[in-house]
């Protein structure tokens, strides 16, 4: 039951990207330092912390910042979730990261979630991250090897009792 979770969350994962505007993963300037907000504490955080102790277990280089723009998952027409994908010029990759708001955290129970990194080009969701029965809120993909494609994170929320998940994906870059 749990593999058929994953496949489901991968197969609507890959169906709800839909295309926006491009820019290449590492094109443009990176923010300054005072922008990215040198991150000196491990606290998760909804805009996304690659020092915190999760990023830091699952491999996110320290110097990953938010590229694009956030992809927002909706149940029943509510907010549940954040999608936004990250890059690291130091390791050069890219990783999807998604933020379950407290708001749905209250109320829900335990709940599924998986995030990824979605290549355009190859058309395969890639370094995928899933976990079941969880009610943490920051859940980090695994670094991918696509600076140089067209790319999308993608999560998707899946409470205990819905048939499938709800999903999102941040804006398109290339």
């Amino acid at each position: 039951m749990r593999y058929t979770k994953r496949a489901v969350t991968a197969v609507a994962c890959a169906l709800v990207l839909a295309s926006a505007g491009a820019a290449h993963a590492g094109s443009g300037p990176a923010p300054a330092p005072s922008q990215r907000g040198e991150r000196q504490s491990t606290a998760p955080s909804a805009a996304g912390n690659p020092a915190s102790a999760r990023a830091q277990a699952g491999g996110v280089c320290a110097d990953a910042y938010q590229i694009g723009t956030t992809g927002y998952v909706y149940r029943s027409g509510e907010r549940i979730a954040s999608v936004k994908q990250f890059y690291s010029p130091s390791c050069q990759e890219n990783y999807g990261y998604l933020w379950v708001w407290d708001s749905f955290r209250q109320t829900a129970g335990d709940y599924d979630v998986s995030v990824a990194v979605y290549s355009y080009s190859r058309d395969e969701v890639l370094g995928q991250e899933s976990w079941t029965n969880s009610t943490v809120r920051e859940f980090w993909s695994a670094g991918t090897d696509t600076v140089a494609e067209c790319t999308a994170a993608v999560g998707a929320v899946r409470k205990a009792g819905d048939p499938l998940p709800d999903q999102a994906a941040s804006s398109k870059r290339c």
